[in-house]
């Protein structure tokens, strides 16, 4: 037991590991000789052919990353999007109000027709808020 700890932990055979796992996928190829180095412990001398001391990850993650940064930004300016539905309703609620305060006090007319402008306008500036927000994260970050 004593001999199959002390062959599992080398310190070469950490080292060669420590720095493979802390490196990005694209960098993980090790160089020739720490790979020489590695397959030497792991395997016998006559075991080892070229095919084993290829690159096994030889790929790059940046397109990955930027994948990601894309689908966040459509995602984020989606959800400042809703903002705009919102403010659809928001307007319908106004001028709903505006038809039922009518038929209540026609004499009201002009004054309620005033303050269901100012709805309006107040309801149609967050809407646009909510799209420049949209357009600012898609264009701008």
């Amino acid at each position: 037991m004593y001999a199959c700890a002390k062959f599992v932990s080398t310190p070469s055979l950490v080292r060669a590991g420590s720095r493979t796992l802390s490196r990005p996928l694209s960098a993980a190829v090790a160089s020739d000789a720490r790979r020489v180095e590695t397959a030497s412990l792991l395997a016998p001398q006559s075991a080892i052919s070229s095919q084993q001391l290829m690159a096994v990850r030889g790929f790059q993650t940046s397109a990955v990353s930027h994948d990601v940064d894309t689908a966040a930004k459509f995602i984020g300016a989606g959800a400042a999007t809703v903002g705009v539905a919102g403010s659809g309703a928001g307007i319908g609620t106004v001028f709903g109000s505006l038809i039922i305060g009518y038929a209540r006090n026609p004499s009201l007319k002009q004054q309620l027709f005033s303050y269901a402008i100012l709805g309006f306008a107040l309801s149609e500036a967050m809407g646009l808020f909510c799209l420049m927000v949209a357009f600012l994260i898609l264009f701008a970050m």
